[in-house]
This record gives C-alpha cells, sequence and structure tokens, in this order.
C-alpha cells in the first residue's frame, strides 16, 4: 500500500463496505485507500482540525469533486449518519473514543469498525463489549512506537463475542493468545521500567506494592501463566 506500517497495517483491516467514515482523518490516507481500491461507494472523513481537513481535501480532490467523498469539519461522530457502514478512529485515546461512542446526540456503535488507541485500550474494550459491540481483531503491532488497534462491530446473530477475562481486557485477547512480536516486546519494555523503578531505594511503600503486583503481572503474561 506505501502509506507506512501504521496506516498499512490499518488498511489492510477495513473491509468492503457501502458507506465508510474516517473520523480524526488527519491526511485522507484510509480514505483515499478505500476509494482507490474501490471497497466503498461513499466516503465522508472528519477531523477537528482545519489545517488537517484541507490536507485530506487536497489529497482528496477529485474523489469529493465527483461526490464520493464529503469533508467535514467537526468533533467526533459529528456530520456522521447513523448508518455508516464502516468506521475508522484512529490516532485518538480510548477514553476519547470512548466518548465519541457515548455522545447523547451523536454517538452509535458502528456496523463494523477499526480503532486504534494511543493509550486506553482496555477503557475501549470494555466499552465496546458492555454496549453491545464484538471485537473479532485485538492486537499490537509496532512502527517506531507501540499500537494496539481493535476490530469488530455492533453485536448480532452472527458476530458476538465470548466474556473478556481481566486480563484480556488489560492486555488484549488476540495479544494473549497468539503472543505477537510487538506485543511482547512492549511488555518485556514495561517489565524492565517496573524493575527499574524498584530499584529507587526511596519509593514509598505504597507505590513499592504496586510495582510489585506489576511486575508479577508482566512476568505472567510473558511466562504463559496469565491468559
Amino acid at each position: 500500500m506505501g502509506y507506512g506500517k501504521r496506516i498499512d497495517t490499518l488498511c489492510s483491516l477495513l473491509v468492503k463496505a457501502q458507506s465508510f467514515a474516517d473520523v480524526g482523518c488527519d491526511h485522507g490516507y484510509c480514505s483515499e485507500y478505500m476509494l482507490k481500491n474501490g471497497l466503498c461507494d461513499e466516503v465522508i472523513f472528519s477531523d477537528v482540525s482545519k489545517g488537517s481537513l484541507q490536507k485530506a481535501q487536497t489529497l482528496l480532490q477529485a474523489y469529493v469533486k465527483d461526490g464520493k467523498a464529503t469533508a467535514v469539519l467537526g468533533d467526533g461522530f459529528y456530520g456522521v449518519p447513523k448508518d455508516t457502514e464502516e468506521v475508522l478512529i484512529a490516532g485518538m485515546g480510548g477514553s476519547e473514543i470512548v466518548s465519541i461512542l457515548s455522545h447523547e446526540k451523536y454517538g452509535f456503535m458502528p456496523t463494523r469498525f477499526v480503532f486504534q488507541p494511543m493509550h486506553d485500550a482496555e477503557k475501549l474494550r470494555r466499552y465496546v463489549l458492555e454496549h453491545g459491540g464484538y471485537i473479532e481483531r485485538d492486537f499490537t503491532f509496532q512502527d517506531g512506537k507501540f499500537y494496539d488497534v481493535v476490530c469488530g462491530g455492533k453485536a448480532d446473530g452472527t458476530h458476538q463475542t465470548s466474556a473478556y477475562s481481566d486480563a484480556e481486557y488489560e492486555f488484549g485477547r488476540e495479544n494473549l493468545q497468539r503472543m505477537p512480536k510487538a506485543f511482547v516486546e512492549r511488555t518485556k519494555k514495561q517489565l524492565k521500567n517496573a524493575i527499574g523503578y524498584l530499584a529507587f531505594p526511596d519509593l514509598q511503600d505504597e507505590s513499592r506494592a504496586e510495582l510489585e503486583k506489576r511486575k508479577k503481572k508482566l512476568e505472567g503474561v510473558l511466562n504463559g501463566a496469565i491468559t
């Protein structure tokens, strides 16, 4: 695809849909991918930043002219119809994505989604599964930084997810089951950091206890005791 590993990974998870929304579109590369490859009939690309939206408009100007793409300057699902079939939200915090999904006026659970939270992935997983969604992919990948991605959609008779354990909410079911390289490397880094903090001689007892607990949990993930 040639957009760079992070964007290419996100694009590889997108499926054919009648309508597609790229929320927080930035440059608009994922929208271009969907249109260029005939994977959707119409695209809404939105961003709260006027500058980012302008970059996407420039990239997608031919599709905008043909009526296949519509630019929306706004926050969250503002301007995104609730019957939009597939939604991408990438590069925001998990808490911010939850706020978009749960917005009292504009929020909804998409039929199909690809979410790439920058942090608070656990909160996002819990929201999705507790508010009528399902998860089919949930893993960590690396492109300089480590990224989580959560794919799924609105639960129905065909698509449902069995209950997650607390560990699966925290680390991701697919990560624990398949132990992808990026997840292992991130967990090792987190463990190293915890051990480093524990070496501080003036650490308060409460903080030390929490770090010891965290260290034990990360070790359990790496040695397969936590699944």
